[in-house]
């Protein structure tokens, strides 16, 4: 697969922007708590749920609960998008619209690129997938903003030796590769979520995903689930200094499951 014309453009385009735009770290020195939103870009496992859809939660849904009130969440992860989807749709170009000098924009796709049976989703790991997170990249660092990679957190599958098995192929050694080359911190969530797998084994593991009396779900998170894996995503902002000791908070301590709630969906 390759990049159609208007996404080369597009490409050419933000690539185009003065990057002197992005004085981010001068920015900051001079105020450093200005409020400074965190957007999410990304899919189901991060997405705003909603009363039909509980007790799924995205991991989206739990972040501000380990964020000063000074870093807000804008979480535009969309159930079912991949990175070329969400940028087909003109998601990306609404968060471009909004997003501001210094705000951060942190990009989760991968479940969904591996969707080789849906051509409107799929990507390849070395071309077409880093081709489509560089529009991304290159979106946010065109309005001043700091572009945040998150390697997809992992599901729950484990073989018969009870050992957390790996389920997204070479996207996550595809993000890694491409953070590095492009300069671009990334948050190991894949990583960092299968070890967690291991740990919790086969039976603890249940009670974060969203396994009810009717379904059997092994991708999607419930309440404990997404604290869990926003806790991760708090620390490995910190851990990677794109966030400071100052933004965070209760990295440390137990957070309620009452805390999550689901809005009804806006008619």
């Amino acid at each position: 697969m390759s990049l159609t014309r208007r996404q080369i453009t597009t490409m050419a385009t933000l690539a185009a922007v003065p990057l002197s735009l992005a004085a981010t770290g001068t920015a900051q020195a001079a105020d450093p708590r200005r409020t400074r939103t965190l957007y999410i870009a990304g899919d189901s496992t991060a997405a705003q749920k909603y009363a039909d859809a509980a007790p799924e939660t995205g991991w989206g849904m739990a972040l501000p609960f380990f964020l000063h009130k000074d870093r807000p969440v804008a979480n535009h992860a969309v159930n079912g998008r991949s990175s070329k989807s969400f940028f087909d749709e003109g998601r990306l170009a609404v968060i471009l619209d909004e997003i501001r000098s210094n705000d951060l924009l942190i990009i989760q796709f991968g479940h969904n690129d591996a969707k080789r049976e849906d051509p409107a989703r799929y990507t390849e790991p070395w071309s077409t997938y880093q081709d489509h997170l560089r529009l991304y990249i290159d979106g946010a660092r065109s309005r001043g903003a700091r572009p945040v990679l998150a390697t997809s957190v992992e599901r729950r599958k484990f073989d018969a030796d009870g050992n957390a098995r790996t389920t997204h192929g070479e996207y996550p050694a595809a993000m890694r590769a491409l953070a590095e080359r492009e300069g671009v911190p990334l948050l190991d969530i894949q990583a960092l979520s299968l070890a967690l797998w291991q740990r919790l084994g086969v039976e603890g593991t249940k009670k974060y995903f969203n396994w009810t009396a009717t379904e059997q779900d092994n991708t999607h998170f419930n309440p404990p689930g997404a604290i869990a894996v926003a806790r991760l995503v708090a620390r490995e902002l910190l851990r990677t200094r794109v966030l400071a000791p100052q933004d965070v908070r209760r990295l440390d301590e137990t957070i309620p499951e009452s805390w999550i709630t689901w809005p009804r969906a806006a008619a």
